[in-house]
């Protein structure tokens, strides 16, 4: 994006501020159902900085604009908010957060606007309890960046549709009841639902308002005897008004939602999540209502997938599988036949491949393919206006990490793979090695059942750590059924809190994905998705229930980039019948160069 461009809307949204008397402006990664992937209407964050990553907050004031982000874009913002005027935040923990720095430089008297239609109402309490020790006032009901962004796009207006019934386990009667009990448990007579995961697998719908995530937008107001989804009612066909209207649902406008809101009383108990509804939301609501704040019920239970679920994922995974067989053995035919591809190529392959399986629909995020530098980014996108060949010239080589994933109807899939391009040396096998016996040590970990996930992201450093060495991603992350990659409640990330939401629970699906990364040299992570199930015929039973993982990504490690002397016989075994596995899964689904490609990758070590 042009730099000056950045600088103008910048100067424009300051002049915005002056005019209507506010001091500073939060802009946020974030839309009313507080996602992940938002569509165009929402990403003002982006529009405003240029900086692409998924996670960000911006803070505008007269005389500074910066924007704080993780340390998985650091580089990365650091290049695109490069002579934008918007310096780069460092979320650290020895760092000061967006709050922290407003609390600390604002005077008495300040005002801070955020449009409460992006701000959660837990991200509200954090900027209350920072400011109103400061006299500092926080405004959330004004639309500042209209003024300034007078082209924004519309909202999406894809039509909804059914996940196919013979994938489905459960019918929408079932798991509203289901949502019911916990609203009983909970004492509450009203639930709101505004996360979008939530809604599409309660009414075992889906849709194609966000990128990579099948999913609408959408609110629910779900009561002991009534449940309404509020929804564009352009988006619904009269077949899935009937399928509605048979599960009990009713239909009402996207944008009445506030209304419907506002009729409840004092005598009512709202259940929400205040981490996935919108202060805006709720802008109607009347004062005396009661709120109970916790984890929505359907974020714990579609986390625990069915039997018929999982086998369902299972065979998404083989698909995916084969389709990474024959990606791979293109990819290395044409590489040794002398044709120079780029980190582009390698996404369009992916595609291409991916989208001759059965049930594919679409990415599930954006492909990360990075060499050697471009690796080191956990969050490296390759654009048409910056990219890498890859070359190896003159016996130089290096490592191409490929993160990638599909959208299946019969399950989600996610995998990390790291292959080399021309010469590797005897440093990235010594690295390569050791992500892979982090990655086995978590593959092979027995864990009591019930363990806040994560407890176990130690089970995993452990071998890098020994080395001295660390990544400063998570090492797993809940994957939804057809639904969102990145899915809760569980989390293998040590610095997460421990809530009893977090709980290890038998058929949840989980991502295993240790990493290293050397900024301007290469970056490794080796990741397949693994499975929650019951230790089989255990040794001990006096000491209560473990449960340990089974690896349902089927697709080879590479061999080549393996340093044997630094694996013990049991990482060897391990690595082994991992590949064994996987040649079976997959021999009778491809053929020609795919198969030959499958059958040289999984020779044991």
């Amino acid at each position: 994006m042009n730099k000056q461009i950045i600088h103008d809307r910048i100067d424009s949204l300051r002049q915005t501020l002056i005019a209507q008397d506010l001091t500073a402006i939060i802009v946020p990664s974030a839309d009313p159902h507080l996602s992940e992937y938002l569509p165009e209407y929402w990403q003002a964050r982006l529009w405003l900085s240029g900086f692409t990553g998924s996670v960000g907050t911006l803070v505008v004031t007269s005389d500074f604009a910066g924007l704080w982000t993780d340390s998985r874009y650091w580089v990365h913002a650091a290049d695109q908010l490069n002579e934008t005027g918007i310096r780069l935040e460092k979320l650290a923990p020895s760092q000061p957060n967006h709050i922290d720095w407003l609390a600390e430089r604002l005077q008495e008297g300040d005002s801070v606007a955020v449009d409460g239609n992006v701000l959660s109402i837990a991200e509200q309490d954090r900027l209350l309890d920072a400011f109103d020790a400061h006299d500092i006032t926080l405004i959330t009901d004004r639309d500042v960046l209209s003024e300034t962004w007078t082209d924004r796009p519309a909202l999406p207006a894809a039509n909804l549709y059914v996940h196919d019934e013979s994938f489905i386990a459960q019918s929408a009667t079932s798991k509203l009841a289901a949502v019911r009990a916990g609203m009983a448990e909970a004492g509450a007579t009203h639930h709101l639902l505004s996360s979008l995961d939530d809604i599409a697998w309660l009414t075992n719908l889906r849709g194609a308002d966000v990128d990579y995530n099948p999913v609408f937008l959408a609110h629910m107001l779900i009561s002991e005897d009534s449940a309404t989804l509020f929804v564009d009612n352009n988006k619904v066909s009269a077949d899935i008004a009937k399928i509605l209207e048979d599960s009990g649902i009713t239909l009402a406008d996207y944008e009445s939602v506030q209304d419907a809101l506002s009729t409840l009383t004092p005598e009512d108990l709202l259940l929400l999540d205040p981490s996935k509804v919108a202060v805006g939301t709720l802008s109607k609501i009347v004062d005396d209502v009661g709120f109970i704040e916790q984890m929505a019920p359907s974020t714990l239970l579609k986390s625990v997938k069915s039997d018929a679920d999982i086998n369902h994922v299972r065979e998404a995974m083989r698909q995916d599988g084969a389709a990474l067989c024959e990606f791979f053995a293109t990819f290395e035919q044409r590489l040794a036949a002398g044709e120079r591809l780029s980190e582009l190529d390698v996404d369009s392959m992916l595609i291409e491949v991916r989208s001759q399986q059965p049930h594919y629909v679409s990415p599930s995020f954006p492909t990360i393919a990075g060499f050697n530098e471009n690796g080191a980014l956990p969050h490296y996108r390759a654009t048409p206006e910056k990219f890498s060949y890859l070359d190896a010239n003159e016996g130089d080589g290096g490592l191409l990490l490929i993160d990638s994933g599909a959208q299946y109807q019969n399950g989600t899939t996610d995998i990390t793979r790291v292959v080399g391009i021309g010469h590797v040396n005897s440093e990235h096998k010594r690295d390569f090695t050791t992500v892979l016996k982090a990655h086995i040590a978590l593959a092979r970990a027995h864990f009591p059942d019930g363990i806040a996930s994560p407890l176990i992201d130690a089970i995993c450093r452990a071998p890098l750590w020994q080395a001295q060495m660390d990544y400063g991603h998570g090492t797993g992350h809940g994957v939804g059924y057809f639904l969102n990659v990145h899915e809760g409640p569980q989390v293998i990330a040590y610095s997460a809190s421990t809530p009893k939401e977090r709980a290890m629970k038998v058929g949840m699906i989980s991502s295993n994905e240790p990493g290293l990364y050397r900024e301007g040299k290469w970056g490794i992570r080796i990741e397949n998705l693994v499975v929650n199930t019951p230790v089989a015929n255990p040794t001990e039973t006096e000491f209560g229930d473990f449960l340990n993982f089974e690896t349902i990504t089927y697709c080879p490690i590479d061999t080549r980039l393996i340093e044997p002397l630094l694996l013990d016989q049991v990482e060897i075994d391990w690595l082994n019948e991992y590949h064994s596995q996987v040649f079976a899964e997959l021999k009778d689904r491809v053929d020609g160069a795919a198969l030959e490609w499958l059958t040289e990758r999984t020779q044991a070590i």
